[in-house]
């Protein structure tokens, strides 16, 4: 399926960047791990700029300047066509964070970040990423049960390349975006587009729109206004059909 065409952003992400509100910090998932004084100079650090449909957050070969979270919309992570045909890693979906391999080696990025909607994005930069991990415990827990369950997450991303079943592999991206930890924000309702998650699959939209009418009547979703309902998370994961 040909990717999303990217918008020309007409001022960079830091340029417009702001301090989050109250609100979005309260969905930030690693600060309630962290002690007074650390969540204090973490809060005093982080920004959140708007991202166009379309816009990249990160390119591939460009220096890595933050630890970048979703507070809304829907983010996909991919390759670019310099590579071959571009291929879906991953979505993120809100309450997701990602790249803290990238930072914690100080890399370029081998991959992109690429909004599927308008969204919101926190980003925490490099040197306060780096004196969290030098000074909080809860911090370091935090990044230690990312890097084990996005481990986990691309080798079910590598088991679902080799899934013929067009069902089954929107099943299983499904399943990816309802993460408990790796999205902890999306809770039983996803708000996303049929096109949006073809994106993130690699199927024609009419293709997913069948495979949701299959799992729905599999009793594993429920399609709703403007999202789909997740009704049995095991299935989707691991579910035959």
């Amino acid at each position: 399926m040909a990717p999303l065409t990217p918008l020309r952003p007409g001022s960079a992400l830091r340029e417009r960047a702001r301090p989050p509100t109250a609100q979005e910090l309260a969905e930030i998932p690693w600060l309630h791990s962290l002690t007074a004084s650390e969540s204090e100079r973490a809060r005093a650090a982080l920004v959140v700029s708007e991202v166009l449909a379309g816009e990249y957050i990160c390119r591939i070969g460009r220096p890595v300047t933050y630890w970048f979270g979703l507070v809304d919309g829907l983010l996909k992570m991919s390759n670019d066509d310099s590579m071959g045909p571009v291929i879906t890693f991953t979505g993120v979906a809100p309450g997701g964070w990602f790249g803290e391999g990238t930072v914690l080696k100080h890399e370029h990025y081998r991959y992109n970040i690429q909004a599927l909607r308008k969204s919101r994005v926190a980003g925490l930069p490099v040197d306060t990423f780096d004196w969290l991990l030098d000074h909080s415990l809860g911090f370091n827990r935090f990044v230690m049960h990312q890097l084990n369950e996005r481990l986990g997450q691309f080798i079910a991303a590598r088991e679902i390349d080799r899934i013929n079943n067009p069902d089954l592999r929107v099943a299983r991206n499904l399943a990816a975006l309802f993460h408990p930890l790796l999205s902890p924000n999306v809770g039983d309702i996803l708000r996303i587009t049929q096109q949006e998650l073809a994106y993130l699959v690699g199927l024609s939209r009419q293709r997913v729109n069948e495979a949701l009418s299959t799992l729905s009547d599999k009793g594993w979703i429920r399609v709703e206004y403007g999202g789909l309902r997740v009704l049995d998370l095991p299935a989707l994961r691991s579910g035959e059909l």
